[in-house]
């Protein structure tokens, strides 16, 4: 199976009701909150060291489905910026997808360079859900340090 590097789009940062342990490298989140700056329709963002999708997309890795990841619960809300830049798009509901697989074996995983790998077929879905601005490579398994 193939596997790629994909970056999402950044649609905004950690709102202030996040909590996260900045003390390790990564940081590690135990509550998110996201604060949505600006969307142009991406399925997929993120925030180092976070990753949200829709729940429609929730949905479409479900019933595929996936390794890798699981679900959780993400307080998302838009900012006063994304309401004077974007005033007639509705934000559709996130949920957080925490990635915890192995790069270039499941899925989903992490790169021992933080970044994110994901399977050919889940690149699929992706695409055909909307990931108009992520920029996605080959990952190279060689290439792992871990």
């Amino acid at each position: 199976m193939q596997f790629f590097y994909i970056r999402p789009h950044v649609a905004g940062g950690f709102g202030e009701n996040t909590v996260l342990d900045t003390s390790v490298h990564p940081p590690i989140v135990s509550k998110l909150h996201y604060l949505v700056e600006g969307w142009f329709g991406d399925v997929l963002v993120t925030t180092f060291p976070s990753f949200l999708v829709t729940e429609e997309t929730e949905r479409a890795l479900l019933d595929m489905g996936f390794s890798g990841a699981t679900f959780a619960d993400a307080e998302v809300t838009t900012s006063e910026a994304f309401h004077e830049g974007q005033p007639g798009p509705e934000l559709p509901p996130f949920v957080w997808l925490k990635v915890n697989g192995q790069p270039g074996r499941d899925d989903f995983g992490i790169s021992s360079d933080y970044r994110l790998v994901i399977s050919k077929r889940v690149l699929d879905l992706l695409e055909s859900l909307g990931i108009p601005l992520a920029i996605v490579y080959p990952f190279e398994p060689s290439q792992e340090q871990r």
